[in-house]
């Protein structure tokens, strides 16, 4: 990422070998489409969150999370906000929730973004394959929609 400030920064991860835990990936596909021409946007997609994204979390006026759930209802769109919180059992060098990203960046680089939201989408499945369950496809449009909004209303000075 560029060493300047982004105003905002999409962050999604999944595995798009997992059926709909690829889902975070393909909406980021989407937004960094649709944002293209945006001044400000970036768009970030891995298979897991890393401790290495605080770099790029510190350097962001705003931050959209994007990632699937296991722990809500199949298709269900849900956006949260969310708040530095520190590792309870030490540093997970594999993989960080967003609350961890956030706590990271403020504790090496002294800088958090000023709004940190995180999009889910529950997941039907998560066994070997690369489409979507039927919950998810039906939620893609509703997601989009709430991506868009959020993202529009970040990039508002």
């Amino acid at each position: 990422m560029t060493q300047q400030k982004v105003r905002c920064l999409i962050l999604a991860c999944g595995n798009t070998l997992r059926s709909d835990d690829g889902v975070g990936p393909w909406l980021a596909e989407w937004a960094e489409e649709r944002f293209r021409s945006e001044t400000g946007v970036f768009v970030l997609i891995r298979q897991q969150w890393t401790p290495e994204l605080a770099e790029d979390i510190a350097r962001s006026e705003s931050v959209l999370f994007i990632d699937c759930s296991i722990d809500c209802a199949p298709g269900s769109v849900n956006l949260t906000p969310v708040e530095p919180v520190a590792a309870t059992q030490g540093l997970a060098t594999h993989h960080q929730g967003a609350p961890q990203l956030l706590a990271l960046a403020r504790e090496l680089y002294g800088s958090v973004p000023a709004n940190a939201q995180l999009v889910t989408i529950g997941a039907g499945s998560t066994e070997l394959g690369e489409s979507f369950s039927d919950p998810v496809l039906d939620a893609l449009p509703e997601a989009c929609r709430l991506i868009e909004k959020t993202v529009l209303h970040l990039l508002i000075p």
